[in-house]
């Protein structure tokens, strides 16, 4: 499931490792939007290769209202039509415009994209995220340049660091420092001479909940 809709829910599901993962309660995307960019920042500057499945980067939910009529993924079939399948991520990613298919295909083409749009995905093209630094797009741009010039990232060694219940930080050398804040109170960063990188604003050095920092200390 894409982190957007995943970390959209308030409830949380339980799950296990080989599981099929089931959201349960109602989404909000604004708080899926903030919690996502915060994994981004501690997934890219965790030790080693970096994966990031398509669409991510713009932020795109899950399309959790498709007909039944258009799934495509055979467990759809395979299980008597009991599920779903992952087809919800599979949607085609909006490029520019704003109509359908959004740059996926020429507008003129013969046969429609597999699966559909959602009408509003203009809003989250490339296109329209491009030069906007507040967009999810520009974060992993920002982040995978970063990550490419900072000589702490990438490959290496890790060190947690100590912090109060739902606060994660660790080091990484040379003086490279990531913060989550996962806990519902703001959390003053520790000591630093640069924040290099944010998921959402920063007020007098504290972290909001359902956000994350690199730091140089």
């Amino acid at each position: 499931m894409r982190h957007t809709s995943r970390y959209a829910r308030k409830t949380v599901a339980r799950w296990a490792p080989n599981e099929r993962y089931e959201p349960e309660g109602d989404v909000d995307l604004d708080l899926g939007i903030r919690r996502a960019r915060a994994a981004a920042l501690l997934m890219l500057a965790l030790p080693g290769g970096a994966y990031i499945y398509q669409g991510d980067e713009l932020g795109l939910p899950e399309v959790e209202d498709l007909p039944e009529s258009v799934l495509q993924d055979p467990i759809w079939e395979r299980s008597g039509r009991t599920d779903r399948g992952r087809d919800a991520c599979r949607v085609p990613i909006p490029w520019s415009g704003g109509t359908a298919p959004f740059g996926f295909s020429p507008a003129d083409a013969i046969a429609a994209p597999w699966l559909p749009q959602p009408t509003n995905w203009g809003e989250r093209s490339v296109e329209t995220q491009t030069g906007d630094e507040t967009s999810m797009l520009e974060l992993y741009r920002t982040a995978l340049r970063l990550r490419r010039e900072h000589p702490a990232l990438g490959d290496g060694t890790l060190t947690w660091l100590d912090t109060p219940g739902g606060v994660l930080a660790f080091r990484r050398e040379p003086s490279f420092v990531c913060v989550v804040n996962l806990s519902d109170e703001a959390y003053q960063l520790p000591n630093h001479t640069t924040i290099l990188l944010t998921s959402g604003p920063i007020e007098d050095d504290r972290l909001a909940p359902d956000q994350a920092a690199w730091l140089t200390v």
